[in-house]
């Protein structure tokens, strides 16, 4: 990929701030102190000092217009240490969701403040436990006014620290139809809603929510009601783009250690690395995170230019990514021999998140299916 003089930045500046500020170790003592957010808010808030919560936003809405290609740049680098953030939520799927079906005073009020850091979103999707958009039945319902929800959401990602949530619901149709959707912010203090924390094997944030008759104001609503699907489409195709790129960093940074012990483990007097069947899983990985990296690549330029096909690019990439990540997390366990399955080495945390990466937003047999249907296969 050839950068800009400004992608090139952000990734250096990327580079040196995860190396120095969340290296790999970080994680470890993310499970015992924040536990129940999945991230460091301290960290999250030097994000924003940054300027990284307003990378994906427009100017026109108060952030610095450098698209997914320019977010991609640093969720590859945070994902090389796992570091876990709301910043995908937030300033990628959330905002966009805002830019494309807010109106101006939604932009005003939201945007701002999440280019700021000042407050962190979450999409409340799923209610089942595997990935549907069109599977939503939560009903929203009309009342004086205002709207009432009721209903849960399930595996709402970064949702313990999320100050905001944009809840998809249904006003019309029934459960698997891509019509009579809606989408709604709801601010995560809103009488009737229970965030409850749940517990992932790769200590990022994720929350179920339970809405008791939330009762929303008419000016919640994002948009057309039952008429969100395009806008969700767009949203969670941004967000998987995104996520591929951090995927395809966690795979390079679990390949490169790996590489490195074949080089420096001795055995019978020589490094592993020198054994032939050794060479040729390598060989291999360095084929799969070359063809990952060019769909990931494409995926973020295709959704930056608006290109026709770039629903069908993005599922390549995530459908690639998961593919990818989960091999060099399991190969990267199984070269290290036993040390590679204790808690004291960096490659179970890989595996962990190659397994809830993959999941997030549909896995690699989700996209399969996708790009097969969206291709006309």
């Amino acid at each position: 990929m050839i950068l800009t003089d400004e992608q090139q930045m952000l990734r250096d500046a990327a580079q040196g701030w995860v190396s120095e500020r969340a290296p790999i170790a970080a994680l470890r003592s993310l499970r015992r102190e924040h536990a129940a957010l999945g991230h460091d808010p301290a960290l999250y808030r030097e994000m924003a000092e940054m300027g990284w919560t307003g990378i994906a936003v427009p100017e026109a809405d108060g952030g610095f217009g450098f698209g997914l290609a320019g977010a991609g740049v640093v969720a590859e680098q945070l994902g090389r240490n796992l570091v876990g953030s709301p910043l995908l939520t937030t300033s990628v799927v959330a905002a966009g969701a805002i830019e494309l079906a807010g109106n101006a005073e939604q932009k005003q009020q939201w945007l701002p403040a999440i280019v700021a850091g000042e407050v962190r979103a979450a999409l409340a999707i799923d209610e089942g436990h595997r990935h549907d958009p069109a599977a939503i039945a939560l009903p929203a319902a009309a009342q004086d006014g205002a709207w009432v929800l009721t209903g849960s959401k399930q595996a709402v990602f970064e949702g313990p620290a999320a100050d905001l949530f944009v809840i998809v619901a249904r006003v019309a149709g029934q459960a698997g139809d891509e019509t009579g959707l809606a989408l709604f912010l709801c601010p995560a203090d809103t009488a009737g809603l229970t965030v409850t924390a749940m517990e992932q094997i790769d200590s990022r944030g994720c929350a179920r929510l339970d809405l008791a008759e939330v009762r929303l104001p008419g000016d919640a609503l994002l948009g057309e009601a039952g008429n969100a699907w395009p806008v969700l489409a767009e949203v969670l195709d941004r967000g998987r783009a995104v996520l591929s790129a951090e995927m395809l960093g966690s795979a390079q940074q679990a390949f490169e250690t790996t590489l490195e012990y074949l080089r420096t483990r001795i055995q019978f007097d020589q490094p592993i690395g020198s054994f032939q069947a050794l060479q040729h899983r390598a060989a291999y990985l360095i084929g799969q995170l070359e063809l990952t990296r060019s769909a990931v690549i494409g995926a973020l330029r295709a959704m930056d230019e608006g290109a026709a096909n770039r629903a069908q690019l993005v599922s390549l990439a995530k459908a690639m990514a998961g593919k990818t990540l989960r091999k060099v997390a399991q190969e990267t366990v199984q070269l290290h021999g036993g040390i590679g399955m204790t808690d004291e080495h960096d490659a179970g945390l890989y595996l962990k998140r190659a397994q809830v990466a993959d999941m997030t937003w549909g896995n690699e047999a989700f996209h399969r299916q996708r790009y097969a249907r969206l291709s006309g296969l």
